[in-house]
């Protein structure tokens, strides 16, 4: 089975004192082994809470979630804890580092969590700083990096468990054009080799690097398309931020 993702009719909806606030409304979706698609709408359009939702963050009031192949609706926190830690790789626009740790240290966090013995972490965490081209900053700590290289570290720690799944919600959110353009360069050399990647984004341009493109509006998918996508990622416009 080649779908790394289902949801099939997923809806949520939140109490607000007595008025129920529709986020998503019927949402089915499927992502596939090694896709890179973009989920796109404005602000408020259910996009972060479809985010949520993907990484097992959030709960759906109705509809099945499977990752895998596993119907993860009905599991337990615990249950959800343990597939999210293994299976999902998450990249955040303000990169969520532990300040006191230094990238090296940051970066084995979740083999911690997942059980693997010191000398493979350590050793993972070295290759992967170094994949994402941050060999010579392993024992920095987050306040000596940019945020471009924050950044990577964030991507290096999304990748310790060898995830079926990375999902990267605003990534370049927090950076200036050119650690931007760096990012989702580094995005597209993921997903040639071979890795399942979700982009959640309001920036045509940024959605442009993917194959596939989820359009959401009002808490439903409005379209879902494939694209050729770039293979190098450049800023069409000048912009302070992307």
């Amino acid at each position: 089975m080649d779908e790394v993702l289902k949801l099939e009719k997923v809806s949520k909806v939140y109490k607000m004192g007595e008025v129920d606030v529709v986020a998503l409304s019927g949402i089915d979706l499927v992502i596939r082994k090694n896709e890179f698609v973009s989920i796109i709408g404005p602000s408020g359009s259910g996009k972060s809470t479809l985010l949520s939702i993907i990484g097992l963050l959030t709960k759906p009031t109705s509809g099945r979630v499977l990752i895998e192949g596993k119907d993860v609706s009905k599991m337990n926190d615990d249950q959800l804890a343990e597939i999210r830690g293994k299976r999902i790789g998450f990249v955040f626009q303000t990169f969520n580092l532990i300040p006191s740790m230094t990238a090296l240290d940051n970066v084995m966090i979740p083999m911690i969590f997942a059980g693997v013995p010191y000398e493979q972490r350590i050793k993972r965490a070295r290759e992967l700083l170094k994949e994402v081209g941050l060999s010579h900053r392993m024992d920095h700590y987050p306040n000596q990096m940019s945020g471009g290289e924050r950044q990577r570290v964030a991507i290096a720690r999304a990748l310790a468990n060898d995830p079926a799944l990375i999902l990267a919600d605003e990534p370049t959110g927090n950076l200036d054009s050119k650690s931007g353009e760096e990012i989702i360069e580094l995005f597209v050399k993921l997903h040639k080799k071979g890795r399942t990647l979700v982009l959640v984004t309001h920036d045509d341009d940024i959605a442009s690097v993917s194959h596939r493109h989820v359009h959401i509006k009002d808490g439903k998918i409005v379209s879902d398309r494939k694209v050729k996508g770039r293979v190098d990622y450049h800023i069409v416009k000048k912009k302070k931020k992307i």
